[in-house]
């Protein structure tokens, strides 16, 4: 028997593609032609912290909670959880813990940001971009030491 809950996996895919699809109606004419490859990098940096962020960070486990249940250690400040309940619980529980799944939300969202609020959304990209790159140099640094 087929337990996975399609139907809501087919409302989650609806809410994204209503508000999407919805934003592609509103920004209509306002959107650039095509973002510059600086704004691509920074973008996609600030996409992988905000939801890795999102998705596995120990500070972050009271916004999941009521859709994961146990968590273990998962490297430097992070977390590993598993989704809990079932239906929409469930489906909900693997967005919020998967940050693959939660980067076509969060990078949509910067799109959008960087084609409306260009100034805004580039400054609170780069603060993630930064904590990115102090991230692997905090990793870097430890494994050097770990070498000494």
């Amino acid at each position: 028997m087929d337990d996975r809950p399609l139907g809501s996996y087919t409302a989650l895919m609806g809410v994204f593609g209503a508000l999407f699809g919805g934003l592609l109606v509103l920004t209509r004419g306002r959107l650039p032609e095509r973002f510059g490859a600086g704004d691509l990098v920074l973008g996609g940096i600030a996409t992988h912290k905000i939801s890795r962020l999102l998705a596995k960070d120990k500070v972050t486990q009271p916004l999941r909670a009521p859709f994961t249940k146990d968590p273990e250690e998962a490297g430097p400040s992070e977390v590993s959880e598993e989704p809990a309940g079932s239906g929409p619980r469930l489906v909900i529980g693997e967005l919020l813990s998967c940050p693959y799944c939660l980067g076509m939300w969060v990078g949509s969202g910067l799109l959008y940001g960087l084609a409306l609020a260009p100034r805004v959304t580039r400054f609170v990209a780069s603060v993630f971009t930064v904590h990115t790159l102090a991230d692997f140099l905090q990793i870097a640094y430890s494994k050097g030491q770990d070498t000494l």
